[in-house]
């Protein structure tokens, strides 16, 4: 108990100094380009609300604050009067005066910067991550498939494991994720399908709700590593020489694809003895090692050999390390945003993408994930949101810094600033908004999460019971004696 709270407060500490550090670049980059075109800097803080640590250099209020969703450098005279009651009173300089305009290029540059900062660090993070290399599961390298449920829709119309996704509704998909996000943007998806025997055919098949709302296509699983969790004394595998950190690569004379297919595989073969062949070690330490292990059934009848398999999570632990280029990082993660905003544009796939948008919860819960699994997985994923940060800061949104880019625009075009009670108006407006969503979808994370999906149990059963108090009181205690005569409650 001890070592998994100390283990969480580390992973925790690192969620926080990754998040902080992508906050902290985008802030750099308005600060620096700021003071390089010579405008005036108030404020330079990580997060909103009260501050936990303040101190005033040159004129400047340096800061950290409790609610760490963001930040903000205050420039009066990139942003007059809006977002007063966040930034303080902008509208003069130190000694009380007016400060002189700035000229829209200049406005447009600081606008920049911030998003150019989050660029350049996921550079540093994608050259860190090359450099290094990341432990990836298969499902991060390809879509091909791993188990078919036997009796579901997929495996009707002949889609079998060993079979490859490539496209989804006439989008290539490379990896599985893509695969994913592509189809949760239907009810229903056309994916063409690629067999072991290289013929390319089309399937169509109906997505299901899953987990934080999103849809996903059900019964079908990506080819994964299957790794022995536990192989306990006394267990039937672990006489047959098997041992935890095994991975399983056939069973019965049969490539294994996925847990669900070992699982299967020996439900297929039933009791007896079979052979199984595993991976034992890692990189120039590994080798291939053959058992006889006997399958025997449990109290339900089912066959099994006396093995536990480890988290998806664990996969990492494999040893499979990939080293992908830095623009290829890039522009994967360019890709997913880029997909979602053409989504969220559709008519026809718009509620679907805003369904799958996740708040804080969500990042945050990725983060722990990503930062149990791998430090280096988590720079990846630290490079993915300074990407995703770029691009939507960039959006034509008042409180966003494309809406300050976009009011610079207008004064060059028509040789004018908009009127700063206007620009007050609009940033303060979407400002609202903005809380709003945040609040939204933290409301929405944490309904959709496992502690949220078990309150609402608790709720339902509660109803349940109370309805059935309330509307059946009478006949049951009637017929109470008669039941517990005739051998107990159903």
């Amino acid at each position: 108990m001890l070592g998994l709270l100390f283990g969480n407060v580390f992973t925790a500490v690192i969620v926080v100094l990754l998040f902080g550090l992508t906050i902290f670049i985008h802030e750099l980059g308005h600060f620096l380009v700021a003071r390089w075109c010579g405008l005036e800097i108030k404020t330079f803080s990580i997060g909103f609300g009260p501050a936990i640590w303040s101190k005033k250099i040159d004129g400047v209020v340096y800061k950290v604050c409790w609610l760490p969703l963001g930040g903000y450098v205050a420039l009066p005279q990139l942003d007059p009067n809006a977002m007063s009651t966040v930034q303080g009173n902008n509208e003069t300089g130190a000694e009380g005066e007016p400060l002189p305009s700035v000229a829209p290029w200049r406005k447009i540059l600081v606008s920049v910067a911030g998003a150019t900062g989050n660029v350049l660090l996921a550079f540093v993070l994608a050259w860190l991550v090359f450099w290094r290399g990341m432990p990836a599961t298969l499902a991060n390298q390809e879509t091909l498939i791993g188990f078919v449920e036997p009796g579901s829709s997929l495996y009707q119309q002949g889609v079998r494991i060993g079979d490859r996704i490539v496209s989804v509704e006439g989008t290539s998909v490379q990896i599985w994720s893509e695969f994913a996000q592509e189809a949760a943007m239907h009810d229903e998806v056309v994916l063409g399908i690629v067999g072991s025997d290289g013929t390319l055919r089309e399937v169509v098949v109906e997505t299901e709700p899953w987990q934080f709302g999103v849809r996903m296509v059900s019964g079908v699983e990506p080819r994964e590593s299957v790794v022995v969790g536990e192989a306990d004394p006394g267990m039937r595998a672990y006489d047959a020489g098997v041992r935890a950190g095994d991975e399983i690569l056939a069973y019965a004379g049969t490539e294994i694809h996925g847990i669900s297919h070992m699982v299967s595989l020996v439900r297929a073969h039933g009791d007896g003895v079979h052979e199984i062949l595993v991976r034992r070690g890692r990189g120039a330490e590994a080798e291939d090692l053959t058992f006889l292990v006997e399958a025997q059934p449990d109290e339900d009848g089912v066959s099994r050999i006396g093995v536990r398999f480890s988290l998806p999570e664990q996969e990492f632990d494999t040893g499979r390390r990939v080293h992908p280029r830095p623009m290829a990082q890039i522009r994967l993660h360019s890709t997913v945003i880029f997909r979602f905003l053409r989504d969220l544009m559709r008519p026809r796939t718009s509620a679907r993408a805003a369904n799958m948008v996740g708040g804080p919860v969500m990042i945050i819960v990725y983060y722990f994930g990503m930062v149990q699994a791998s430090l280096m997985l988590a720079l990846w994923f630290t490079g993915f949101l300074n990407i995703n940060l770029a691009i939507i800061n960039l959006l034509p949104i008042p409180i966003l810094d494309g809406g300050h880019i976009m009011f610079s625009v207008w004064e060059s075009i028509f040789r004018k600033p908009i009127h700063p009670k206007i620009v007050n108006i609009l940033v303060n407006l979407f400002g609202l908004l903005l809380l709003l969503v945040f609040l939204l979808l933290t409301f929405r994370d944490v309904d959709r999460s496992p502690l949220g999906r078990r309150v609402r149990d608790l709720i339902e059963r509660d109803d349940i019971q109370e309805e059935l108090v309330d509307g059946a009181v009478v006949p049951h205690e009637r017929t109470l004696e008669e039941t517990e005569a005739n051998g107990g409650l159903d």
